[in-house]
């Protein structure tokens, strides 16, 4: 059966359908921010409540303040997504990965960056020993020279993955407590920073707790700002690597030749921390085109390639520390690359300028 509605009828019906819709989205709206609020109070929370203790009888901060701290911070669910590792076996590529840094616009801007700061990464070099082209390419590869230095409010993203994280809790735990030392210390609001979705700041992403330790005033202006100063930045990454023991003049890395892969999984599981001889490799069927250096323990790297062949390198120690920075050895290769790539644009562009004078 068809009904026929008169236009009066049918404009009254209009009229209904927007009443009775727009006062179903008012309350949701309305009860929306009451169930953000709910899940994000951490000050409700037992373990927050207990980290607050914590940081008034260990540091001496009040326990009203830090409350109140809490109470305007959220939780990022954004934070924990992008902190979930890749699904097991996921396959590795080595060459994607390292297509992500080593590219034109990083280049270009790397290439700006040194020649813009000439000047303080030749004092940066000359005081700590780290080559120009490994602070450049960090800093490259970290931010893009600042230009990527990420915007999750940090004391959101530590809280977060402190909390609800379980996977690495007592880490960012340890950078939760550290980043409100260094609020305190320096006299900003907690909720004021912004860095990376792991909590990481400036344009070296340093976490709470490397600022604290390692981040250097080297613009002499008397404070210490990795978000603002390029040359505090490029001091505190040398000064970070030297920490860590970098040698001055060593070497990162040597190639490696595989003889038997099955027989090398020995060496690749001996781990990151160089600890392997020469003589205990070469029975292992891994030695290399180039001299190795007797008695300096190495370590061998693999580089899967997803269904390509893996490559292998043997890392030597300063390998081992830039790995300090960043653990993964994908990482660390790429740093090493890139900066490789910078020096021979910087020195062929060099000799250009000189051969046209």
């Amino acid at each position: 059966m068809i009904v026929l509605l008169s236009r009066t009828a049918r404009r009254l019906l209009r009229q209904l359908c927007v009443w009775v819709c727009g006062a179903s989205i008012v309350t949701l709206i309305g009860l929306w921010p009451d169930a953000a609020r709910a899940q994000s109070d951490w000050t409700n929370r037992d373990d927050v409540r207990e980290f607050v203790r914590e940081m008034v009888s260990r540091h001496g901060f009040s326990e009203a303040e830090l409350t109140e701290v809490f109470a305007r911070t959220r939780a990022s669910e954004t934070a924990v997504r992008l902190m979930t590792p890749a699904p097991a076996g996921a396959k590795k590529s080595w060459s994607q990965y390292r297509g992500r840094f080593i590219e034109p616009v990083r280049m270009r801007e790397g290439l700006r960056f040194w020649r813009e700061h000439r000047a303080t990464l030749r004092r940066a070099s000359a005081r700590f020993g780290v080559p120009e082209e490994i602070i450049v390419s960090i800093i490259g590869i970290e931010t893009l020279y600042g230009r990527q230095a990420g915007d999750f409010r940090v004391m959101d993203a530590l809280t977060t993955l402190t909390f609800d994280y379980p996977r690495r809790a007592a880490f960012f735990r340890e950078e939760l407590e550290q980043y409100l030392l260094l609020a305190r210390d320096n006299g900003f609001d907690p909720l004021q920073w912004r860095g990376s979705f792991a909590g990481a700041v400036g344009l070296p992403q340093f976490m709470p707790g490397s600022i604290r330790r390692h981040a250097i005033d080297f613009d002499g202006d008397g404070r210490i700002d990795l978000r603002a100063s390029p040359s505090d930045a490029i001091g505190s990454v040398a000064n970070f690597l030297v920490n860590h023991g970098w040698r001055p003049g060593g070497p990162t890395h040597f190639p490696a030749l595989v003889k038997d892969e099955i027989l090398a999984v020995t060496a690749v599981q001996a781990g990151i921390p160089p600890k392997l001889s020469v003589a205990e490799l070469a029975a292992q069927g891994v030695s290399s085109p180039r001299p190795l250096p007797e008695g300096e323990p190495l370590s061998l790297i693999d580089l899967p390639d997803g269904d390509l062949p893996t490559q292998y390198v043997l890392g030597a120690h300063n390998f081992y520390v830039i790995t300090r920075y960043n653990r993964s050895y994908f990482y660390a290769m790429a740093v090493i690359d890139f900066a490789r790539e910078l020096r021979s644009a910087l020195d062929s562009a060099n000799a250009r300028s000189s051969a046209s004078r």
